[in-house]
C-alpha cells in the first residue's frame, strides 16, 4: 500500500435491485456463492484495505434487517465492521448511490462506487483507480471489447462501430467527494433528462472528464443463474 493512500478513499457499495434476470425469492446479492452471500466478497475486500476509511452498503428497505442480521447477527463472517454503515436505497441505483455518498462521515477525500454482484473485484484494480483519483481524476473501470459491436433497431443491423473505442463499462467507477456532492445539488435544480445507470453518465453529461482504469473478466457481473458456476471456477481459480 501506497502509505500516502491510507484512509484518503471511501466505498459505497450499492446492493440494491432484486435481480430480476436471475429468479428466485431473494435478491441476488444475497444468495449464496460457495457458502458466502454474494455481497460478502467485495464487502470483505474493501473492509480489508487500509487505503479504505469508511464503507457504506447500500441495501433495499424491505431488506435491511435482514442484511444487519448476517453481518451483525452471527458473529461468525470474520468482519471487520468498524468502518462500515448501512442505509437504505432510493427508487434509482443513483439515488442508491447519492444515498450512500450523503452518508458518508470519515474525513475521506475520495469514493469508489462498486457493485455488489462484482464479487471478484481485486485489491489490485482498486489500487490502481485509488491512483489514477490522485494523479488524473475520476475514473471508471472498464475492460475493452473483444467482439465486434453492432448497432441496431427493428431487428436489423445500422451500424457497425470501432471495437477499438469501445470499452465495456464495470466498477469501481470513481470521483471526489465534494464534485459528486456538487452534481447531486446540480441535479436537484437542474433535473436530468436521462435516467442514469452509473456514476460516470452522471460525471459525463456535466462536463466532467472520466478517465478509465482497465478491468478484466473476473470483476465481470453476476447477472444470471448459469453466471453462478462460472463464477464459482473463478473463484477456486482466485
Amino acid at each position: 500500500m501506497n502509505e500516502s493512500y491510507k484512509g484518503k478513499f471511501a466505498a459505497v457499495l450499492p446492493a440494491g435491485g432484486i435481480g430480476k434476470r436471475m429468479g428466485g425469492t431473494i435478491p441476488k446479492q444475497l444468495m449464496e456463492l460457495k457458502g458466502k452471500p454474494v455481497y460478502f466478497y467485495s464487502l470483505m475486500t474493501f473492509l480489508a484495505m487500509e487505503e479504505i476509511a469508511e464503507v457504506v452498503l447500500v441495501v433495499p428497505a424491505d431488506w435491511k434487517d435482514y442484511f444487519e442480521g448476517q453481518i451483525y447477527g452471527s458473529g461468525k463472517n470474520n468482519l471487520d465492521v468498524s468502518k462500515l454503515k448501512i442505509v437504505t436505497g432510493g427508487a434509482e441505483r443513483w439515488q442508491s448511490v447519492r444515498n450512500g455518498v450523503e452518508a458518508l462521515s470519515s474525513s475521506a477525500e475520495y469514493v469508489l462506487v462498486h457493485d455488489v454482484a462484482r464479487p471478484l473485484i481485486s485489491k489490485e484494480i482498486i489500487e490502481n483507480v485509488c491512483k489514477t483519483l490522485i494523479e488524473k481524476g475520476s475514473c471508471l473501470v472498464a475492460k475493452p471489447a473483444i467482439d465486434t459491436i453492432k448497432v441496431a433497431a427493428d431487428g436489423k443491423v445500422q451500424q457497425t462501430l470501432d471495437r477499438k473505442k469501445i470499452w465495456m463499462a464495470q466498477t469501481p467507477q470513481a470521483a471526489a467527494i465534494s464534485l459528486l456532492k456538487k452534481l447531486y445539488q446540480r441535479i436537484d435544480s437542474e433535473p436530468l433528462n436521462f435516467t442514469p445507470t452509473d456514476e460516470a453518465s452522471i460525471l459525463e453529461f456535466f462536463g466532467e472528464q472520466v478517465y478509465i482504469v482497465q478491468g478484466n473478466t473476473m470483476n465481470d457481473k453476476l447477472t444470471t443463474p448459469e453466471d453462478f458456476e462460472a463464477f464459482s471456477v473463478r473463484l477456486a481459480a482466485k
